[in-house]
């Protein structure tokens, strides 16, 4: 599988210019009458870019077609720091005229098993379909050091193959539970972008990149375009390796 690669000298720079192409394809899926299903990530590369979308774009994007769905959510209610959603109401959604019903979170604060379920079947019910699995337009993906995305962490592939939507994962460290797309919906996507930012970043994406051994089974190199495209979009210090 062919990644393809932009380096951006500033994480700002990067955030700068996806927002800007993040705009085009609302506007686009406006003129087509269609809505744009984009799943977000936690993450400051994301924060970052979801700040320069509240304070650049609030008013020039149709953002009445676009339905926000989550990748991942760590399970706490939403006015908690470590919360996905909080994180990009506060720099986007309260920054924006969007319907409410657009923005579709995962409830952190209910009972992580059943809210998988409940996200599962809103997902399913809220999106086209491919293959009969749910197609995502768009999923922003970050990459930890360790090689995991969304909330799939190293040793924990069979959540990646997982059958169904969403699954409950625990971080390997602080075993605080949180919920997960699994990798056959990613994969489904029609556009996947990992944001990637941060010298801290570099040896893994080089790892992942290169198709070294050692990053085979890391949950971010099991992320495959199966129908659409993916693109890393990183900074020259997250490409410094490369």
């Amino acid at each position: 599988m062919n990644h393809s690669v932009r380096k951006f000298r500033t994480p700002y720079e990067l955030a700068e210019k996806f927002a800007g192409e993040l705009v085009l394809m609302i506007k686009e899926a406006s003129e087509l009458n269609r809505p744009l299903s984009v799943a977000l990530s936690g993450g400051s590369t994301p924060e970052l870019l979801f700040s320069v979308l509240g304070d650049h774009y609030s008013n020039s994007a149709p953002w009445e077609f676009v339905h926000f769905f989550w990748g991942d959510e760590r399970c706490v209610p939403p006015v908690s720091p470590d919360s996905n959603f909080g994180m990009a109401f506060r720099t986007l959604f309260k920054k924006i005229k969007i319907p409410e019903k657009n923005i579709h979170r995962i409830y952190g604060e209910q009972e992580p098993v059943s809210e998988a379920i409940r996200y599962s079947d809103l997902i399913t019910n809220s999106t086209r379909k491919r293959d009969d699995l749910p197609v995502f337009n768009i999923i922003l993906l970050g990459l930890g050091e360790d090689g995991h995305t969304a909330s799939i962490f190293p040793g924990m592939t069979h959540l990646f193959n997982s059958e169904k939507i969403c699954e409950v994962a625990l971080h390997p460290v602080s075993h605080q539970k949180r919920i997960t797309l699994t990798g056959r919906i990613i994969n489904n996507a029609d556009k996947i972008r990992f944001l990637v930012t941060g010298k801290n970043k570099a040896p893994i994406i080089k790892a992942i990149l290169k198709k070294d051994e050692s990053a085979l089974n890391l949950p971010a190199s099991l992320v495959v375009s199966v129908n659409g495209s993916i693109e890393w979009l990183i900074d020259s210090e997250a490409g410094s390796l490369l």
